[in-house]
């Protein structure tokens, strides 16, 4: 069996559990911002060291070139941003002033950065002896000589730490985080190609770009094979963006600042191969009032107090003509008739870019334990006026009390159902897959739930046909609520004869 996710993650919590002592040393809301601060600092001397001493080996006198960095995608450091710098004076009152010169280094150096990196490092809350201890473990467990483990290590701390944010902030933490079992689902269907334009237009920390990103190296070998836009709203979140990009080395057009997708469009003339995203869930209000004649609203104007419709017809709008879109959405919007959201999945479904849903278990999400399902909408589908129904709420395992995730196993399993489907040799599974034309969802009044449409899992032993089991259980749960009702009266007679009345 696979191994299930996050079990590779040693490195990653010894440094998470470490960093935890500047718990009850500095404001809650700081503290996720000088631990992403660190990561990123030890990132970029890492890098810087490794190439220096390659150019200081070639011997060329080009160790002090800023291309000479530039062309392998390195950050040029200068002298005072360097971890030996900072190494050396962790343990000095002057270490938080250190840690914010070299921020201010290192983002006059790389204009992408300017305004993003976090300069709190000096602030009276924080204590600068815990500060120093955890510059301490920061030198200690990250061996500089070898870069290439050193990124994907602190690319990991990374991704590790947001992960633990988000589980820590709960609600606030769902706002920059999809867990990244949910992300290696859309990625593993949609199969980004090398050279391809990724979007995603409420994007997070990033999380979608970097499995694309992974998928693309596992299969062609190549870095940096994808180009990325990317929009978000919440400040802090677009700069832990910027940041989780430049670690993982990605270059990616974020805009030059945070802002709403849908009243300031960032990228306008974009038309992306491939669309994933996970917007908040039916969010409101999102500026409706100033968009009802916005060229996006091709099947329809989305209500003021929902914005589920409003998602994927911006995504539908941005997407190139054999484009792909992977999304999260609340399960209202496979049923809702509100607002006019009925007509508008109606024509979305009419028009034929309906090409898979796929409904999640609860607790995935460390924000919210309501379900959600994955739509995969499709310009020119292999299987045109089909789509695939899957129910994948049985599966997946308890990582603890309240929180649910998928295996690679899980996740495989969900990505070959999908590929059969695409090659036109998926059977039809009660219970958790089934392939369905327009003129099946019309019969549904176009509701896009996979319940109605892949049954009740048959049991061994279980031969009897399905239309007959629901005839047969209706009944008897008919014949229970009139057995009830008949008891209930009896016990209100028998209290009324003692004199209680209910």
């Amino acid at each position: 069996m696979a191994e299930k996710n996050n079990t590779n993650i040693g490195f990653e919590k010894q440094i998470w559990d470490a960093a935890c002592v500047l718990w009850g040393h500095i404001p809650a809301a700081e503290y996720r911002k000088v631990i992403i601060g660190l990561i990123f600092l030890r990132y970029v001397s890492c890098a810087f060291e490794k190439r220096r001493a390659t150019l200081i080996e070639e011997g060329e006198g080009f160790e002090d070139d800023r291309d000479a960095y530039a062309e392998e995608n390195v950050f040029f450091v200068p002298e005072e941003a360097r971890w030996s710098v900072i190494a050396a004076a962790a343990h000095t009152e002057r270490i938080g002033d250190v840690i914010d010169k070299a921020m201010q280094a290192i983002e006059a150096e790389n204009p992408v950065l300017k305004g993003v990196l976090p300069q709190n490092y000096a602030s009276p809350d924080l204590d600068k002896q815990v500060l120093g201890d955890v510059v301490d473990i920061f030198t200690n467990k990250i061996d500089m000589d070898d870069t290439d483990e050193s990124k994907d290590l602190l690319g990991r701390t990374y991704e590790y730490c947001i992960a633990q944010f988000a589980a820590k902030e709960g609600a606030d933490g769902g706002e920059f985080y999809t867990p990244s079992s949910i992300v290696k689902t859309l990625v593993e269907i949609l199969k980004p190609f090398a050279n391809c334009r990724v979007y995603d237009p409420c994007c997070g920390s990033g999380g979608m770009f970097v499995q694309s990103n992974k998928f693309i190296r596992a299969h062609s070998g190549r870095r940096g094979a994808i180009a990325v836009y990317g929009q978000e709203a919440n400040p802090d979140t677009w700069k832990m963006a910027k940041i989780n990009m430049a670690i993982r080395g990605i270059d990616a057009d974020f805009g030059q600042f945070a802002t709403s997708t849908f009243t300031n469009d960032l990228h306008p003339t974009l038309k992306a191969d491939f669309v994933l995203a996970n917007p908040p869930f039916n969010y409101h209000p999102w500026g409706q009032e100033g968009l009802t004649e916005d060229a996006r609203w091709k099947y329809g104007l989305p209500p003021a107090s929902n914005a589920n419709f409003a998602w994927i017809q911006h995504m539908i709008h941005h997407l190139a003509p054999h484009g792909k879109i992977g999304l999260v959405l609340a399960n209202g919007a496979l049923t809702s008739q509100s607002g006019g959201e009925g007509e508008i999945r109606k024509k979305i479904i009419e028009d034929d870019l309906i090409e898979g849903i796929v409904a999640l278990p609860t607790q995935l999400f460390y924000s919210v334990t309501i379900p959600v399902t994955l739509w995969f909408i499709t310009k020119g589908k292999k299987q045109p006026g089909k789509t695939v129904f899957i129910d994948a709420r049985k599966m997946g395992f308890m990582t603890d009390r309240t929180h649910r995730d998928f295996s690679d196993e899980d996740i495989q399993r969900i990505a070959d159902t999908f590929a059969k489907f695409q090659e036109g040799t998926l059977e039809d599974e009660k219970g958790f897959c089934a392939v369905k034309t327009l003129a099946d969802i019309k019969a549904q009044d176009y509701v896009l739930t996979p319940g109605r449409y892949v049954g009740i899992e048959e049991r061994p032993g279980d031969d009897e046909p399905f239309e007959e089991k629901m005839l047969r259980l209706t009944s008897e749960l008919s014949e229970m609520f009139e057995k009830s009702h008949e008891l209930e009266e009896e016990i209100r007679k028998k209290l009324g004869a003692i004199g209680y009345e209910i």
